[in-house]
This record gives structure tokens, C-alpha cells and sequence, in this order.
């Protein structure tokens, strides 16, 4: 693993240094510069793979990272995850006044494996319908100020979500920076909760205003800001596209997806049940995975064709399990992949197996970092037309080989029974 010292550096001024210079530019002339990072590092040995990546000038151990939510909700669970070794860390969403966050119990509901309900089946589903932090941001700010000055050289990621209010952002941007967080995700995706104050999912949603919003937002902000995209909506590349061209350095995807976990077919009431009632939440965990794929590739693809000039990132969420899930976001061109229901599931512990099985991956294939095969996969995706036309080509030329030799001058003697049997009809 990586061993790193991390120092802030004004990038306008930034030289080489230990690793590589991590300083960045914004990406418009008459915009702000923001903070940029140096980082040494010490890399794996000769042979092993090096599972350290570099993302917006911020350098992580590994590409895991806790995914907003439970797992990154107070000091004590962010500690125990970067004690545990977790590339980097995204808190809870915080906003200005969580006087006004109220969240239930229950608020999560399973699905199983085979007949739902069935208390042996492998878990595939998780609903929430849980708000974002309900603890007050003075106390969340003081936490994050102590986890950078007892983990300086880990990477501390805030995720903000404020209305639809250019001085609630600002400020809301302000005290958090202060802190010493190392980036901001912007929530842009929650499903449920706050829609009619203009949070969460109802901007990321309209385009309009996710343009307005991302202006305010990266005018303030000195640090790289991530903007986590919603699936619940038609085409995910168009806002993606708008936070990019609005100065993000980052995309975030998927978060949940909008959903109703199910019914209750002995009392006729809806999961997760509170009262005797539910409402529509956020879908995530093993099942959601192959969605989570197809709109990360979708966003890749959009950001290799428009904005392959720049730094910018990716990073992957869904149904995150197993190294194996890691890898496949990563070879369609994530940069990062988040865990969030699955560190509910099976703990902060399991940032180790990840780690082990996706250096197995590597092994397997020869590949010594993260940067030897991301993306490598979006080269095989095409459309239905060209898929029917590389068919059509392949059946032409087995037919051609199954006709055997053109020629009497191609017999050969060592080949002869072969030769022979490729002419042969039964």
C-alpha cells in the first residue's frame, strides 16, 4: 500500500515533486484556480500490482471509497474506515439547518433472493428512505476538522446538498472548506425526501437549473467538486455533460434508484413499514448493479468523445461487492468505485477482500495499476446496426474457411487429413 504525504500547493505555482506534480488548473481562463495537491508516494514492488490511483490532483492508496451514507455519517465510523484502509472517505450529506431533516424508523427494507420475504435467501436489494444527516453541521464540521488533523495524508471527501439558494450554497461551501476536507460531492441525486424544496434529485434532473446551481457552486469552491448523477431520468449523459461544461471536476454515478421494495402479502402493507405505511425510496445493492454499469458506461463514453482534454473523473457506484464488481466499473472507465451498501452489509472490513480480489484481477492479466486497464472495455460496446454487420462478416468467413482448399497446388502432405476433412459435408 501507498505510503503518502500530502501537501497543498497553490497549483498557478506548483513544480515537481516526490511522485508527480498533482497540481490542476480550472478549466476556463477567468475563473478561480483551485487547490491543487503534491503528493510522494512509494509504490508496490517490482511485480505487484499498485492499486493507488490519482484523481482531480488527489492521490488514494487504493480506488475504494466509502460512498455517502450511514457508513460516513459521524467521527467514530470514518475513523474505523480509514483505520481499516479505505482509499478515501464521503460523508453523509450535510446541509445548512438539519433542524429540518426528521428521519423514521424503520427506514431500510430487503429483498431476498427467491420468494421475497424468505429469511434464508441471499440479499440482492436494499431500500432507504433515509434522509441525509440529521445531526447539526457545527458538529459535522468539527469532525471533519479532526479527521484531517489526525489523518492528514487521507483523502476526506464532504458531500453538501443545500436549496435552491445561491447564499445558502455559498455559505454552506464556505464552512465546510475550512475544515480542511480534501473535495466536495455535490448531492444532485437523492430520490426521495426534500423534492419540493429544490434538493437533491429535483436539480439534477432539470438541466436548467443544475447549470445555474453548479455556476454558484464552482465560482465558491477552491477544492475539486464531484456532482453525483441521478438514474432516475431518461438520458444520464445530459446532465453529466452540464456539470462537466459548468467547471465540475467530476462525475459521481449512479446514486439510487427510485423504487417500491414491495408488499407485505399477509398484512397488505409496503416495505419499509412505518405506521402502517411506507413511501418510494432508494434502491441500491446487488441488483441495481448492471443498471449502474450501463449508465457508467453511457457517461464514459460521453466524456471520452467531449472531454477527453481535461482532467476530469469517474467514479462508479453500484451493487459493490467483490473486486470483481470494482473491476468492471473500472474497465468502463471509472476512476474510483464507492461502497456504500455493501460496507451496511458486510462491514468496514470488507475494503481488504476488495483489495485482494481486484490484485488477483490484475495478476491475472498482467496489468500493474488501475490506469493499465481503465476504460479498456468501452472499446467493445457498438450499436445494433454494426453488431448485425459484424455478424454477417463472421458467418461469410467461417463459410469461406468450411469450403476447405481454393486450390489443388494447396494440398500439403503433413495437413492432408485435415485438408480432407474441411470439404467434407456430414
Amino acid at each position: 500500500m501507498a505510503s503518502l504525504n500530502t501537501l497543498r500547493v497553490d497549483s498557478r505555482n506548483s513544480s515537481f515533486l516526490g511522485f508527480q506534480n498533482l497540481g490542476y488548473h480550472r478549466r476556463t481562463s477567468d475563473a478561480p484556480t483551485r487547490i491543487g495537491f503534491q503528493v510522494r508516494a512509494e509504490t508496490a514492488g517490482p511485480g505487484e500490482p499498485d492499486l493507488g490511483v490519482t484523481v482531480n490532483g488527489l492521490r488514494l492508496p487504493n480506488p475504494f471509497v466509502i460512498g455517502s451514507g450511514p457508513p460516513g455519517t459521524n467521527y467514530t465510523v470514518m475513523k474505523r474506515a480509514f483505520d481499516e484502509g479505505w482509499g478515501a472517505v464521503i460523508a453523509k450529506t450535510v446541509s445548512l439547518e438539519a433542524s429540518k431533516v426528521v428521519n423514521v424508523t424503520p427506514r431500510y427494507a430487503r429483498l431476498r433472493a427467491g420468494s421475497n420475504g424468505s429469511a434464508k435467501g441471499q440479499i440482492i436489494g436494499w431500500e432507504n428512505i433515509e434522509l441525509i444527516s440529521d445531526r447539526p453541521l457545527e458538529i459535522m464540521l468539527s469532525e471533519f476538522k479532526r479527521l484531517k488533523e489526525e489523518y492528514p495524508d487521507r483523502i476526506l471527501i464532504a458531500s453538501i446538498m443545500e436549496e435552491y439558494n445561491k447564499a445558502a450554497w455559498e455559505e454552506l461551501i464556505e464552512r465546510v472548506e475550512e475544515t480542511g476536507v480534501d473535495a466536495f460531492e455535490i448531492n444532485f441525486s437523492c430520490p426521495h425526501g426534500m423534492p419540493e424544496r429544490k434538493m437533491g434529485a429535483a436539480v439534477g434532473q432539470d438541466c436548467a437549473l443544475l447549470e445555474e446551481v453548479c455556476g454558484w457552486i464552482n465560482a465558491k469552491a477552491t477544492i475539486p467538486v464531484w456532482a453525483k448523477m441521478t438514474p432516475n431520468i431518461t438520458d444520464i449523459t445530459q446532465p453529466a455533460r452540464v456539470a462537466l461544461k459548468s467547471g465540475c471536476e467530476g462525475v459521481a454515478a449512479i446514486n439510487t434508484i427510485m423504487s417500491v421494495m414491495g408488499i407485505d402479502l399477509n398484512t397488505l402493507r409496503p416495505e419499509p413499514c412505518v405506521e402502517g405505511y411506507s413511501t418510494p425510496g432508494g434502491y441500491s445493492s446487488k441488483a441495481v448493479h448492471p443498471i449502474a454499469l450501463g449508465k457508467v458506461m453511457n457517461i464514459a463514453q460521453m466524456m471520452k468523445s467531449e472531454f477527453s482534454d481535461g482532467d476530469y473523473s469517474l467514479s462508479g457506484i453500484g451493487g459493490v461487492e467483490s473486486g470483481g464488481d470494482a473491476a468492471e466499473f473500472i474497465l468502463l472507465g471509472a476512476n474510483t468505485v464507492q461502497v456504500c451498501t455493501g460496507v451496511m452489509m458486510h462491514g468496514y472490513g470488507i475494503v481488504k477482500k476488495l483489495c485482494t480480489e481486484l490484485e488477483d484481477f490484475m495478476r491475472k492479466h498482467n496489468f500493474s495499476s488501475i490506469e493499465d486497464f481503465r476504460g479498456v472495455s468501452l472499446q467493445y460496446f457498438t450499436t445494433h446496426t454494426d453488431l448485425v454487420r459484424r455478424q454477417q462478416e463472421a458467418i461469410k468467413q467461417r463459410k469461406a474457411t468450411r469450403k476447405g482448399l481454393q486450390s489443388d497446388k494447396d494440398w500439403t502432405g503433413d495437413g492432408f487429413v485435415k485438408e480432407t476433412e474441411t470439404m467434407v459435408s456430414n
